[in-house]
């Protein structure tokens, strides 16, 4: 298996940067730097830039800047997302996005890491695992979600977490650690407050 095929790839990996095809980071740094100097009304152009930097692209979906990532490749959204300002994806390894999924600004998705022995961490051995969010969850500001992490359907994630392991579905899970608090449910409907619409 290659390097390029084992970053597609949903396996976790520890390999020595030398085998990393970091020449491929060029093209979504120019990208994420296009994408960022945009006017701000500049609708289509802002999605033409990011159909061509993520591997799998939604038009409902949108992307505030500033935005970066280090492929762009390995990014997919199955639908209509938000990726609120300021958010950072280190995708060197596949990161899937569901749909009617929030994420706030601050947010970091870090498939990639280093090793915790120093001698290796000194000697350039990273290592990466996928990251999947389900459909409907909502990543609260700057959560920090790791790598090999599914958070599932319609949990939220509290503001300032760090998520080291698996979140289950329609969970509220918040801390450093991220640990499951409680289960979402009707008590959590908001009651609107009644506007003059006229």
């Amino acid at each position: 298996m290659t390097a390029l095929e084992l970053m597609r790839s949903d396996e976790p990996y520890a390999v020595s940067y030398l085998d990393v095809p970091n020449h491929l980071q060029a093209r979504a740094q120019k990208l994420c730097w296009r994408f960022n100097q945009l006017d701000p009304t500049d609708v289509d152009g802002r999605a033409a830039i990011l159909g061509e930097l993520f591997g799998t692209w939604h038009p409902r979906a949108t992307v505030k800047p500033v935005f970066r990532c280090d492929y762009g490749f390995n990014v997919h959204f199955r639908g209509f997302a938000l990726v609120n300002y300021n958010c950072v994806l280190l995708d060197t390894s596949p990161i899937r996005i569901g749909e009617g999924t929030f994420i706030a600004p601050g947010c970091v998705l870090a498939c990639a890491g280093h090793a915790v022995d120093p001698e290796q961490r000194v000697e350039g051995i990273q290592t990466s695992a996928p990251i999947t969010i389900g459909d409907n969850v909502w990543l609260g500001a700057n959560v920090t979600v790791c790598g090999g992490v599914t958070i599932g359907d319609g949990a939220v994630i509290g503001a300032g977490s760090v998520v080291t392991r698996d979140v289950p579905a329609g969970m509220l899970a918040a801390g450093v650690p991220c640990r499951v608090i409680r289960a979402v449910g009707p008590d959590d409907r908001l009651a609107l407050t009644p506007l003059d619409r006229g």
